[in-house]
């Protein structure tokens, strides 16, 4: 990593301390000091490891160049494999942590996911390559109907079920429940939308704030509906509602939102009890799905 930052550098670096970052990831994770440079490392030892990793730089390089919107600089080429895995660095930000943020600062947050979805597409999905939520392969090829619906019952559910029946954490009811709203889905998901940029893993983590902006993390991007962004920014922890009131100054919020929040997240619940439904972190999404297929019944 020295050897990397120096050479990004064109000088010499030595890291000169750290700071463990792995309550923030799902990947073991932190922070290199050292002389006016800081380098954010994280590691992946899986045999996925840099496919991941390349997949997320192509993806922050997309949010970047399609929306203009601000996203860290990879240290060198980005990733760097070794022995125990893969490593990815990127150049570490100076940030205003979430407890600190002022209400100007968490509106940085609105705006930027804002200005993203001003970017869209003729077709939902992403042809170019797959992203990963989280640890699990995010599935981007558009659908033949090019409609909503049958993206996010292809692409996103259906396979996030399989994935947690498969993990045996998902008990035979609730995933009965979940595939029976699935198939309630055209009556479910509202007005047809055009396929929008979406950040796509938009958990509050997932943004850094400076003293003036926002700044985008670990994307999963593709072109889909902009409420699964809204629904995903609070499904962790709460936000303070400057960051919907700033978002909705650039691009209106439906009314219809607020019913179809918890149905933009079913993916996302499904993915926590697939890769830690056993934990004292994840059993409670059991019952936020169990709520959420009562909820659309």
């Amino acid at each position: 990593m020295e050897r990397a930052a120096s050479a990004h550098l064109g000088r010499a670096w030595v890291a000169s301390g750290f700071t463990d970052l792995n309550d923030r990831a799902s990947h073991p994770c932190g922070l290199l000091h050292g002389d006016a440079f800081s380098v954010f490392a994280k590691l992946d030892a899986s045999a996925e490891g840099h496919e991941q990793f390349d997949a997320e730089l192509r993806g922050l390089n997309l949010l970047r160049q399609r929306a203009a919107v601000m996203t860290p600089a990879s240290v060198g080429a980005g990733v760097i494999d070794f022995g125990a895995g893969s490593l990815l660095l990127l150049e570490a930000i100076p940030e205003i942590a979430a407890e600190a943020r002022s209400v100007n600062q968490w509106r940085s947050i609105g705006h930027a996911l804002a200005t993203l979805h001003q970017v869209s597409e003729e077709r939902f999905g992403l042809e170019q390559f797959d992203s990963f939520f989280g640890p699990l392969r995010q599935d981007n090829r558009p659908v033949a109907s090019n409609r909503w619906v049958d993206f996010y019952a292809e692409r996103r559910l259906l396979p996030r079920l399989t994935s947690a029946v498969d993990s045996g954490h998902l008990p035979l009811e609730l995933a009965v429940g979940v595939e029976g709203l699935i198939n309630r889905l055209p009556a479910l998901c509202g007005p047809e939308t055009r396929p929008t940029l979406l950040h796509g893993d938009a958990q509050q983590n997932n943004f850094l704030t400076t003293a003036t902006q926002a700044i985008l993390l670990d994307a999963a991007p593709y072109f889909g509906h902009p409420e699964i962004d809204l629904a995903l920014i609070d499904y962790f922890e709460p936000v303070p509602s400057a960051v919907f009131d700033a978002y909705a100054e650039i691009t209106p919020i439906d009314p219809g939102f607020r019913h179809r929040r918890e149905l933009w997240r079913l993916f996302g619940y499904l993915a926590v009890i697939t890769v830690d439904g056993t934990s004292a972190f994840g059993r409670p999404f059991l019952n936020r799905i169990a709520q959420t297929v009562a909820t659309y019944e």
